[in-house]
Formats: C-alpha cells, sequence, structure tokens
C-alpha cells in the first residue's frame, strides 16, 4: 500500500528518493518521510499529507544535499493516524537505526508489549516503530545490518516490506520482503530498492525482482541476496520495457485523464501478438498443457475491486463460449468460504498489481487445493504471476491514477482472450469462430477513440449535476457489472453515495431510492443482439422515470427506442454484446472524472484510497 525508495550511490540521495517518491505517491499520500546517513549520523525529516510538505521541509533545512545513501516513504495509513507522528522512517531510541515499512505486521502487539517490558518508549502508535529497536537491539550482538535484518524478520508475522539504514553502515541499505513487493534497480555504480520500478526507471531499466522471504543489500559493491535463513538467493532480473515518460502527465492536467485517452492504444498493445491468422491464442507463461486446460470442469474467477467487474463480465464469455460453470468472488471472501477446488479446477486471478494481497492468498489457498491457476496482470515480475500456473499480461503500461481506467479496459481484453483459448483448446469453437471474435476485437480500440471524441456532451452533462450527492446505475446481462463499476468510480472520484443494480432487481426494493431528480444511468442492451433484454430495459427506464429519476441511457448508435423516454442519451458504436463493454465502461469514467473535478476533489489521489492494497 505504501511506497518505499531506498538509494546507494554517488548523487545527492535526496534527490533520487524525491523522484522515486513522486512517481510512487500513487500508492499512498496520508504522509511521506525521509532518512539519511550523514557521516555517522541519522537524518530524518517527516511530513503528514502530500509530499509537497516534506519537500518544504527539506528546503527549510538547506535541501539536505550532501548525504548519497537514504530511503523514503510515502504513507497509506493501517496502524495509527497519519500525522507527523506516524510518518514514517521509524528511528530506534538509540537514534542509530531508521526503518520503512509496507504492509502489516500481525503480532506487533506482543512484540510491542516485550520492547516496552524492557523499558523503550514509544514514539509512535505503528506496527512498523517495533521494527527499528528489534533491529538496533540486534546491532549490538552482530554489527551486521543484514544479519541482524535477518534475525528480526524471522520474528515477525503478516505481510511487510522492510527498508533500513544504520549510522554505523553508511553506505548501506537493506531491505527485506515477504508477501510484499520489493524490486531492487542496478544502474552505473549506482543500487535501488523500491516498492515499484516506477521509482527509479528515470535511472535505469535493470531490474531484478526480490523472492518471498528474502533479504536484499546493496551497497558500493553492488547487490547481495539472501533468504531469512543467510543462505544465498537470488530474484529475478527483468528488463523494464516502459520509459520514464509514462509516468508524466504530457500535458493533461489529471493522470487520469491522461490514462482515459490511453486506452485505445492499451487495448491494441494487449491485443498485440496474441493469436496467429489461424484464430491461435497465444499466453505469455504458460505451465499448463492443452490436455490441462481440458481436464478443466469448472472456472473461478478471483479479484478485487475494479478487477472483480471485469471478472463478472468475464462469466457472462467463459460460460457462452466455453460451456463450463463460472462462479466470480470477491478475493478477500473466497478463502474463508471453504470453496470445493480440485485439480479440474481453473482459478482466474486478475490483479493490476500483481500483489494485491487478497488475491494473493486467495491464489495460495487454491494452489493447496492443487486447483490450476491462471493469472491476469499488468506487472511482470510481481508475486501473482510468479505463483501461477499461467499468465497473461495485460500491458496496459502504468496506471497512476488510483480510479483505475485503462487497466480495466485490457483486463476485459484479457479475460476475452481466456475465454477464447479455452473455447479453443477445448474445441468448442472451431478456429474460424475464434478468428472472427478477434477480428471484431481488433476494431475496437478505434471505437474507443471515436467515443472519446465525442464526450464532450458527457462531460458538460457531469459538470450540470455538481451538487447531486447520489446516483444510480442500472444494466442487464453485461451492462450489470458495467453498472457496478460505473457507480465504483462515482465513490471513489466524487464521493457520492453511488449504488449499481441488476435492472430486474428495482421492483425488489431499490426503486424505493428514487425520488425527484435522482440520477439513474442505465447501461442499455443492443436492440439488435439483445432485443429481449432491450425491451425488458426499456420498461426499467419508465419504472424509474415515472418516479422522477433523471435518466442517462448509454445506448447503440441507431437505437431510436429508448431517447423519448430518458433526458440525456450517449451513443455509442456498435459492437458484439460481450464485447460492449469495453465500448460502456468508457463514459462511466469520463463522467466521474469530470464531475469529481466540478466538486473540486482530487481526481488522481482520491481521500483514503490507495494504488495498490498489499494488505488483508
Amino acid at each position: 500500500m505504501c511506497g518505499i525508495v531506498g538509494y546507494v550511490g554517488a548523487r545527492p540521495a535526496i534527490a533520487v528518493v524525491n523522484e522515486g517518491l513522486r512517481r510512487l505517491e500513487y500508492r499512498g499520500y496520508d504522509s511521506a518521510g525521509v532518512a539519511l546517513i550523514d557521516g555517522d549520523v541519522v537524518i530524518t525529516e517527516k511530513r503528514a499529507g502530500k509530499l509537497a510538505n516534506l519537500e518544504e521541509a527539506v528546503t527549510a533545512r538547506g535541501g539536505l544535499t550532501g548525504p548519497t545513501t537514504g530511503i523514503g516513504h510515502t504513507r497509506w495509513a493501517t496502524h495509527g493516524q497519519p500525522n507527523d507522528r506516524n510518518a514514517h522512517p521509524h528511528v530506534s531510541v538509540d537514534g542509530r537505526t531508521a526503518v520503512i515499512h509496507n504492509g502489516i505486521i500481525e503480532n506487533f502487539v506482543q512484540l510491542r508489549g516485550e520492547l516496552e517490558a524492557e523499558g523503550i518508549e514509544f514514539s509512535s502508535d505503528t506496527d512498523t516503530e517495533c521494527v527499528a529497536h528489534l533491529l538496533s537491539a540486534e546491532l549490538r550482538r552482530t554489527d551486521d545490518l543484514a544479519e541482524a535484518m535477518r534475525v528480526v524478520c524471522r520474528r515477525l508475522q503478516g505481510a511487510f516490506t522492510l527498508l533500513a539504514v544504520d549510522a554505523a553502515h553508511p553506505d548501506v541499505v537493506v531491505g527485506a520482503r515477504r508477501n510484499s513487493p520489493l524490486v531492487a534497480g542496478i544502474g552505473d555504480g549506482e543500487y535501488f530498492l523500491a516498492s515499484d520500478v516506477a521509482a527509479f526507471i528515470s535511472h535505469t531499466r535493470s531490474a531484478v525482482e526480490l523472492g518471498q522471504d528474502q533479504v536484499v543489500t546493496i551497497d558500493a559493491s553492488g547487490l547481495t541476496i539472501t533468504d531469512f535463513d543467510g543462505d544465498p538467493a537470488e530474484g529475478k532480473p527483468f528488463d523494464v520495457d516502459w520509459d520514464a515518460s509514462a509516468a508524466e502527465k504530457d500535458g493533461y492536467e489529471y493522470f487520469m485523464l491522461k490514462e482515459i485517452e490511453e486506452q485505445p492504444r492499451a487495448v491494441a498493445d494487449t491485443l498485440r501478438g496474441r493469436f496467429t491468422v489461424g484464430g491461435e491464442i497465444t499466453l505469455d507463461e504458460v505451465r499448463m498443457s492443452d490436455q490441462d486446460f481440458r481436464d478443466v470442469d469448472k472456472v473461478f474467477i478471483v479479484a478485487c475491486g475494479t478487477s472483480y467487474h471485469a471478472g463478472m463480465v468475464a462469466k457472462y464469455a467463459i460460460e457462452h463460449w466455453v460451456r463450463l460453470p463460472c462462479e466470480v468472488e470477491l478475493a478477500s471472501e473466497f478463502r474463508y468460504r471453504d470453496p470445493v477446488l480440485d485439480r479440474s479446477t481453473l482459478v482466474i486471478v486478475i490483479s493490476q498489481s500483481g500483489e494485491t494481497m487478497d488475491t494473493l492468498m486467495a491464489l495460495r489457498h487454491a494452489k493447496n487445493q492443487k486447483a490450476r491457476i491462471l493469472a491476469i496482470t499488468n506487472t511482470v515480475g510481481s508475486t501473482i504471476p510468479r505463483e501461477s500456473d499461467a499468465v497473461l499480461y495485460t500491458r496496459a503500461g502504468i496506471e497512476v491514477a488510483v480510479a483505475s481506467t485503462k487497466a480495466f479496459l485490457t483486463q476485459l481484453v484479457a479475460c476475452y482472450l481466456v475465454g477464447l483459448h479455452l473455447a479453443s483448446v477445448r474445441g468448442i469453437k472451431y478456429a474460424d469462430e475464434v478468428a472472427a471474435v478477434l477480428t471484431e476485437l481488433a476494431t475496437v480500440p478505434d471505437m474507443i477513440q471515436k467515443v472519446l471524441g465525442e464526450m464532450e456532451p458527457v462531460r458538460l452533462l457531469a459538470r450540470h449535476m455538481e451538487n447531486a450527492d447520489r446516483a444510480l446505475f442500472i444494466g442487464r446481462h453485461v451492462g450489470f457489472p458495467i453498472a457496478l463499476e460505473g457507480a465504483l468510480k462515482l465513490k471513489e472520484l466524487a464521493y457520492m453515495h453511488a449504488e449499481g443494480f441488476a435492472a430486474g432487481e428495482l421492483k425488489h426494493g431499490p426503486i424505493s431510492l428514487i425520488d425527484d431528480g435522482t440520477p439513474v444511468v442505465v447501461v442499455v442492451p443492443s436492440p439488435r443482439g439483445r432485443s429481449l433484454l432491450h425491451d425488458k430495459v426499456v420498461s426499467n427506464i419508465q419504472e424509474v422515470k415515472a418516479r422522477g429519476a433523471t435518466v442517462i441511457a448509454i445506448a447503440e448508435e441507431g437505437d431510436v427506442v429508448v431517447p423519448p423516454h430518458v433526458d440525456h442519451t450517449v451513443f455509442l458504436p456498435r459492437v458484439s454484446t460481450l464485447l460492449a463493454p469495453l465500448l460502456t465502461a468508457v463514459p462511466m469514467q469520463v463522467f466521474a472524472c469530470e464531475l469529481a473535478a466540478a466538486k473540486g476533489h482530487d481526481i488522481d489521489q482520491p481521500r483514503n484510497l490507495a494504488k495498490s492494497v498489499t494488505v488483508e
């Protein structure tokens, strides 16, 4: 959840660390802080609020440009309120050791009790401070920062990435990870540690992904990795295939606006090279045979938030194309309900970051039950794809804004590809049938571009609704999960009470929420592909309109039935029913972004949210 950066080299560490924190601020922005080694002294500075507050404090201290070793942190609070006191880094009582942390230390209450019994007074409410005091105590015995980290990590329970510096080791940064991301960057005479390669991409493209339960040391001589027991270990080297400009706004006021506009290219990139002329699908990493796919008799899709909505759309496609039962589960609930899994079960896990903790824990539960795992993610080298049997990378590029846009569309595309792959391998669809769907998919980027070029009326409508405090979204078939996604976007960005419903459920309770002026966004199915559903949705529109709702319809071009019954119509190009979510999601993204801007909210960093949820 938090962003962490470490640096050893010849540059001023504060410049490298601050740049890295700016690129990682999407991971948390409750507070920020740095620790620098200046000779044999640890210098810290930290401030609640956005990174700008920290930068002002550093400037007031003269810039702190001398030290060339340092660590930095941007926080999304889990333990302790987001204030100066609880901001990272945390320093040991003797002042020699500073620690930053991403994750949760689940046994911190026990550890804190032991330390307080020894007379140590805590200066924060965080779980992280325990680690600083434990490291300091261990360093009095070993004077080896890496060994001290290994000893301490063996005592910790939970999910954590830790970085530490120590005054007695002025050119060393030590990191450790368990169930939380950590990547190293290898430059020319300089080394980096971070929770995301975005932190150091302007300095090097050469990276190493740390494995589970590993400790890494960076110093002037290089990079050393061991496991928690001290045995030599190796990370996973990889080269970053995007550049620093991908994390810049390129003239847009918000990253989210830029990322919405990038969706045609992102979808095209997800499709590129995935299939042959004959319609054969290619996954990125496959440790499953075709026979393994043929043996599947049930599919689970497991995800959180926006990824869960992508999975809900995928259920319709997989059951229609593959004729296999498919269930969609919230990752946070999956393992606790004891699902029935076996070797013939395929579990598809969807996570943009590849580190979502609930999804990772669900994956591991499924593996323990001998199920096969196929991962859909955007992050090469992350934990979830490494622990899966097959992987499809979405290739969306970096997405900085907390509210997902292009990651969602590319997850949808990836889900369609998985469904088509299953249908092809299992012989349910002939090659020409698969090729026909893929051919239509290839036209979607241009359709999205057309939609984006016609969004000004949606922006005007959003600004007109600036004072709205609630909204409902309804849909049927694949329109239902898109209604859920549209409502989620308003919750995330506009801080509005927004709910998504299956349109057929209105009469079973939700219609009581509607009174004069209530905005209701309706995802209307195609009158060609789903004429029966179309008629039913028109009836639903009439029901809410009769109760005074202001109705906004998202409908297919050429639909002449809907406009007379609604207040506003957004027309989209014609596309097959199962692929329609790739278009219907776009105006909802634009609407939510514009409405939040009209209300004066922070678009890229909405309150209380962070980009990657790496704790349960």
